[in-house]
């Protein structure tokens, strides 16, 4: 008996451990469960568009050509923007934003939240941040044990703070944040046009069909034929257009016509609301939470005009804002904020960002926002 007791005690520990290991692998294999739907339907809608549109449908050479030349170019740049936004390098937390252990042992060890706040200002006044909670203390994450940066945010799914994080998007099973905004944009812009030019190429098809099953319809043709009653029209209509082989390919083409009606709605609502936080420099965390500043909230305390939050995001060259290539201004750490006394034009200039990369900027220099972590 007491043998048996201590092999399961023995074998506990291991049993538990396997399980938690399983419980791993089929978390991060049922994340990608939403990427894999996706691609899914991208799958489908090709063979949808090229072969029974494209191939089997269309009879001008010229009208396969363009459309088919158009659709490979939006499908490459939509899925080059696609991953890059799930396989973006997303980059840690520096170093010396982490408490080393014998200072997290002075945090826990203190004896009150004024001393524990006390100790995260000292902790943090060489560091280049400008935000703090709601209660105007330095904003800390206590699971990653480190001082946030400003715009920084912790991702209970990803298990880790994030620079600049926008949200934790199950569609890509990454966090839209600092490293990967700009791919996302893309990829929500790209992923529109496309449903855009299915749903318009198709709707000629899908009105001829509509006509032809409403002409079905009306002949009553379906309630003829479970009667076993054959008549002239039906069985031209049957052999005819509606009912041939090659016809059912036409339920592809009605079908992609409703899916990309059905995503061009939701792409469009997003990105429209996406394009008004790029333009008013916010992350979706700030326009449902406005940032704290020392003064107070201020839901535009990042913007620095429309024109210069989009470059913030897109950068400086126009030859690469429509390519997914990382082009964002700054380290996703150190950001430029409005100054009543200084040309917004010169906000994004690299002599600034190398002066705010260098050092700290002191609280007096602008009343600075933060909020605490959601």
């Amino acid at each position: 008996m007491a043998s048996s007791v201590h092999n399961n005690r023995l074998s506990s520990p291991r049993s538990f451990g396997c399980c938690r290991t399983c419980n791993m692998w089929c978390w991060r294999a049922f994340k990608w469960l939403p990427v894999i739907l996706v691609v899914s339907i991208i799958t489908w809608s090709y063979y949808a568009y090229v072969i029974q549109l494209c191939i089997f449908t269309l009879e001008s050479t010229v009208q396969k050509t363009i459309y088919l030349l158009v659709y490979h170019i939006l499908l490459i740049m939509f899925c080059w923007s696609y991953w890059r936004t799930i396989f973006a390098d997303i980059k840690q937390i520096p170093e010396k934003y982490k408490l080393p252990p014998e200072d997290l042992e002075k945090l826990l060890s203190a004896e009150s939240e004024d001393a524990q706040r006390t100790f995260l200002d000292n902790f943090a006044k060489d560091l280049p941040i400008v935000t703090r909670t709601m209660s105007g203390s330095v904003r800390y994450c206590n699971r990653c044990v480190l001082v946030k940066p400003d715009r920084a945010h912790h991702c209970s799914i990803c298990a880790r703070c994030v620079l600049k994080m926008d949200h934790h998007c199950p569609w890509v099973n990454n966090c839209v944040c600092f490293h990967n905004y700009k791919f996302f944009m893309l990829f929500l812009g790209y992923a529109l046009i496309y449903c855009l030019f299915i749903m318009l190429t198709c709707l000629p098809y899908f009105i001829k069909f509509w006509k032809m099953y409403q002409k079905y319809k009306h002949a009553h043709c379906d309630r003829l034929i479970e009667n076993g009653t054959y008549t002239k029209p039906c069985m031209d209509m049957i052999t005819g257009d509606f009912g041939t082989s090659a016809s059912s390919g036409r339920y592809h083409v009605v079908f992609a016509f409703f899916v990309a009606l059905m995503f061009a709605t939701t792409l469009g609502s997003l990105f429209g609301y996406h394009c008004y936080l790029v333009a008013h420099n916010r992350t979706t965390l700030e326009a449902f939470r406005a940032p704290m500043f020392r003064g107070g909230t201020d839901k535009n305390g990042f913007s620095i005009g429309a024109f210069n939050n989009f470059k913030e995001v897109f950068g400086n060259s126009p030859n690469l804002w429509m390519l997914p290539v990382f082009t964002s201004y700054g380290d996703g750490i150190v950001y430029p904020l409005p100054r009543p006394d200084e040309d917004t034009e010169s906000l994004l200039s690299s002599e600034r960002w190398e002066r705010w990369g260098e050092r700290a900027r002191p609280f007096d220099e602008r009343e600075s926002s933060s909020y605490d972590e959601l």
